[in-house]
């Protein structure tokens, strides 16, 4: 084993970092400033229904839409929240009421509403995700599905105080 001799130089370090440590008040290392805040992306809020009700299933299901919301800064779960969902589906064009619902987040900040297969429209397969409760900035999500043919969709908000 390795025995250390510290040197006087050494010491000398030592305590002149110690002072400076204490001098500034800094006892943690430095961190990030935090998690930055969603921004709501184009065309995300094309055909929202304020109000939708929240729901156990948007029609025949088959189709798993997930994520997250956590606070910006710390990102703290944020459980409760509301989160509106709609898209063009098997069933129903996402302008349809039958095409929307809304699910609230659990204790872990974590949504999940199963929903008809999502097709394509305009040439992209993808879903329409909404933040709309009013304790922090609403939040327009569009995320675009990889492949027609997955049976899931994931998308993750991070909301700043409205």
């Amino acid at each position: 084993m390795t025995q250390l001799h510290p040197t006087r130089r050494h010491m000398v370090a030592l305590t002149g970092a110690a002072a400076l440590t204490g001098a500034t008040g800094l006892v943690l290392p430095a961190r990030a400033s935090g998690l930055a805040p969603t921004q709501t992306m184009r065309g995300g809020a094309n055909n929202y229904r304020p109000g939708a009700p929240v729901v156990a299933r948007i029609g025949g299901g088959g189709f798993w839409m997930t994520g997250t919301v956590r606070r910006a800064g710390d990102g703290a779960p944020l459980a409760g929240q509301r989160i509106q969902i709609w898209a063009h589906t098997t069933e129903g064009h996402e302008r349809d009421a039958r095409s929307h619902g809304a699910t609230l987040t659990d204790a872990d900040g974590i949504f999940r509403l199963e929903m008809p297969q999502i097709v394509p429209a305009f040439g992209q397969a993808h879903g329409h995700l909404a933040y709309d409760s009013g304790d922090f900035k609403t939040v327009f999500l569009r995320p675009v599905m990889a492949r027609s043919s997955d049976t899931t969709l994931s998308a993750d908000f991070v909301l700043e105080p409205a």
